[in-house]
């Protein structure tokens, strides 16, 4: 799927008389493909459906692709990846300091952009901007990734303005950069891939983080059957937990301890006043297990919905997702809720007024 070949650890050929399963084979070989491919818990199935789709993959060279989000994380990752695969990438950031760093570690070809898609009027000079670079040709693919964890607590602790903030951006942000670039997708046949989250399967907390993701899945549904009939593809991406901004412990044990010092003092002796410490200490020991270090599981899934002349409907990312998550989402709600909640503290004094 690549077009070129930089001298860092991306792409190392070897030949092979078989086909290698992971990095720990026990014939010497020769990679094929990126070194990431081969990393962990790789599975035969994922190899050899890269090795199946490489010779078939669409051309890169003269594709337009937008990507938002593109300061850290997935996004960044994935326009790096992207540059890298000859794509022409249009990058949308949030601020300029992380668009100036991008710029500075790819290519002439990437282009960026300041793009906040709560901000209306943002919205619309980026587009005009994408419809100036892309011309003719329209835009083969766009990568609705922008988004923010908000405040994740307990229901009760919650006021509406947290919910406001995830949902504008996870949701209303992604469903009116969608709407307002349709046309050029259209006209390019192209691809849409919404980043949603295993958390748009199950709730594991209050908060509008899991609302928003949610809403991504309904959204994605509905638009995947409306442009199916103009040759457009549209995937979902649900990635478990990974190691970004997004889930930073410290950052949302402060918030929630900021959220706790607010509370009532009824709400608070229902809870007990080391009901934090508690929670962090039960939920740290699977966070730890669970956490995906990996960024380019979810830029893989990426990279396949916009290559692929097959691209699926949904893609899952992690060890999380694949192996917990999705089969729990599967389980009847009694045992759904009987699994999370194994996980939750005993309050001091629930039944208190």
């Amino acid at each position: 799927m690549q077009d070129e070949v930089s001298q860092s650890d991306t792409v190392a050929f070897k030949l092979s008389t078989y086909l290698p399963c992971c990095q720990n084979g026990s014939r010497a070989t020769v990679y094929l493909l990126p070194r990431s491919v081969y990393k962990g818990r790789t599975c035969r199935r994922r190899l050899i459906s890269l090795l199946v789709e490489k010779s078939s993959a669409l051309q890169s060279s003269s594709k337009y692709v937008f990507i938002t989000g593109c300061d850290t994380g997935f996004g960044n990752s994935a326009a790096k990846t992207f540059d890298r695969c000859g794509f022409r990438v249009l990058a949308g950031c949030l601020t300029e300091v992380g668009a100036t760093q991008l710029s500075e570690a790819t290519s002439n070809r990437l282009k960026t952009t300041l793009l906040d898609v709560t901000d209306s009027d943002s919205v619309d000079k980026v587009v005009d901007w994408i419809k100036n670079e892309v011309g003719d040709k329209g835009l083969w693919g766009l990568i609705n990734n922008a988004g923010v964890p908000g405040v994740i607590a307990p229901t009760d602790w919650l006021k509406i303005e947290h919910f406001r903030k995830p949902i504008a951006v996870n949701l209303l942000g992604l469903i009116h950069v969608t709407l307002a670039l349709l046309p050029q997708v259209k006209r390019a046949k192209g691809r849409i891939v919404n980043v949603g989250s295993i958390g748009g399967r199950v709730a594991v907390s209050g908060g509008g983080y899991f609302a928003s993701k949610y809403g991504v899945q309904g959204f994605t549904d509905s638009l995947r059957r409306d442009m199916k009939a103009f040759g457009v593809n549209v995937s979902v991406i649900e990635p478990g937990l990974f190691k970004t901004g997004l889930a930073d412990p410290e950052r949302a044990f402060r918030e929630k301890m900021e959220l706790f010092r607010q509370l009532p003092a009824a709400v608070k002796h229902q809870y007990g006043d080391d009901f934090l410490r508690k929670d962090a200490e039960k939920k740290r020991p699977l966070n730890e297990r669970i956490l995906n270090k990996d960024l380019s599981l979810v830029v893989w899934c990426m990279e396949h919905a916009l290559t692929s002349k097959h691209p699926r409907s949904r893609y899952s990312a992690g060890w999380d997702a694949k192996h917990l998550w999705i089969p729990l989402s599967y389980m009847p709600t009694f045992v759904q809720d009987y699994v999370l909640l194994k996980n939750k503290v005993n309050l001091a004094n629930p039944h208190a007024t």
